[in-house]
């Protein structure tokens, strides 16, 4: 059997592809158990500074996997603790992906479904290939994505989320550009490059500091302006005494492209 899910790093920057392609590449029990153990591990490791998670096949994720769902049914209490601890597994590996220190950027296409779109809602950034749909359709078969609707309303309007929720209807790379779902979409041909740029790019900065910063945007995001402003000036001051700081001043100042040690 090939393995679930791939890691391969380069640049500073680690892909991780999730690997089930006959399951669409489905949040299955395995699938969530590996993607936080990994997600655990580069949180870890100061040598990566950017994160890619992506699909094989066909679509990035088509979310949780119906059949092990369905099969839960079967337990003496229907499967309330099956499902009880499925999602809150599920939240938990959402919410690393916020707190880990480097940013994490998904590699949509396909579809992005139900926890496939969570799961994309719930990276920093994300780049997608024109064509792929977006959708959070449990409705459609009696079961409201409450579990996504974290993720997507911290992305998009609120108006504009209800509607795929009560619609289950998928939206394309115009709407999800234009929502602020993604952050760019390309042609297929150019997706794993265009994605591969920016993770680079990112991973070209001062690892420290875009860790300061990944955590400070979380935090502020749930404050007043007065609370925001002097929490975060507190963090850039604290920024400001890093000696890699000091020396991308006098990069900037010299002309010259800074050396980092972090």
């Amino acid at each position: 059997m090939s393995e679930i899910l791939l890691r391969s790093d380069a640049n500073a920057v680690a892909a991780l592809t999730l690997n089930d392609p006959k399951k669409l590449n489905a949040l299955s029990e395995d699938m969530l158990a590996r993607l936080q153990s990994e997600l655990d591990s580069i949180a870890k490791d100061r040598t990566i500074r950017a994160v890619i998670i992506k699909g094989s096949g066909n679509a990035f994720c088509a979310g949780h996997d119906l059949k092990q769902m369905t099969a839960a049914r079967q337990a003496e209490d229907g499967g309330k603790a099956y499902f009880n601890e499925l999602f809150a597994t599920s939240g938990r590996l959402m919410i690393s992906i916020t707190e880990m220190p480097q940013p994490v950027i998904a590699q949509a296409h396909g579809i992005a479904t139900a926890a496939g779109c969570q799961l994309l809602a719930s990276c920093d950034m994300a780049v997608a290939a024109e064509g792929t749909l977006f959708g959070v359709n449990g409705v459609n078969i009696g079961l409201f994505c409450s579990t996504p609707m974290v993720a997507l309303t911290r992305n998009i309007p609120r108006k504009q989320a209800f509607e795929m929720l009560t619609t289950g209807e998928f939206i394309d790379t115009e709407k999800a550009l234009a929502f602020g779902l993604i952050n760019r979409a390309v042609p297929s041909d150019a997706l794993n490059a265009a994605t591969l740029a920016l993770a680079e790019r990112v991973a070209g900065q001062l690892g420290v500091a875009v860790k300061i910063g990944k955590e400070a945007f979380y935090q502020q995001a749930d404050m007043t302006l007065e609370q925001a402003y002097a929490y975060t000036g507190s963090v850039m001051a604290d920024n400001m005494l890093l000696r890699d700081t000091e020396a991308g001043f006098a990069a900037f100042l010299e002309k010259r492209h800074p050396e980092w040690d972090q």
